[in-house]
């Protein structure tokens, strides 16, 4: 349900509000941005409201975005486990601490973690059921605040969007 209050803000079900404002507006540019740096700018901006909306959804289960990940990591890999490496080639944000990360999702009992059998330097970290429960529990919530966030695309805009940010990111 979408309910437009005013000519820059709309409020969508999730509770969000979204901003139309252009991203000059936002940063408060009083010189005109290059075609460049208004496309980064964008896309930086947007990440982080990508990234602020996701906290929110996640916070009630006292999870962060990147612990998230390593839980969908694990679910991925359908009751095999994966090691650090495995783990850490397959985050969305490279830089994150996987040690770090396994640490608090043991501490919140999310998942196992155990020395290789075969290779004794590798530690294996497998998702528990607790870990899968929460991830059910959470798939239709991310899954509605993903459609939330670009409900006003069509399939077209965004099959162009995810085209055009591949191509970006393969040059």
């Amino acid at each position: 349900m979408r309910l437009s209050i005013t000519n820059c803000y709309t409020f969508v079900s999730t509770n969000f509000v979204v901003t139309n404002m252009k991203i000059e507006e936002v940063v408060k540019s009083n010189v005109v941005l290059g075609l460049s740096q208004k496309a980064v700018l964008n896309i930086i901006y947007t990440q982080n409201n990508i990234n602020e909306r996701l906290i929110e959804v996640l916070k009630p289960y006292d999870l962060s975005n990147e612990q998230y990940n390593v839980l969908r990591i694990l679910r991925g890999q359908k009751g095999n486990p994966a090691n650090m490496c495995v783990i850490q080639e397959r985050m969305l944000a490279k830089t994150s601490n996987t040690t770090r990360l396994v640490d608090k999702l043991l501490l919140k009992e999310l998942v196992t973690r155990k020395v290789c059998k075969e290779n004794r330097r590798k530690i294996e970290v497998l998702i528990t059921e607790k870990g899968l429960a929460i991830l059910k529990e959470l798939d239709p919530k991310v899954n509605d605040y993903e459609n939330n966030f670009v409900a006003n695309l069509t399939t077209n805009e965004l099959n162009q969007l995810n085209e055009l940010l591949e191509k970006i990111r393969t040059k």
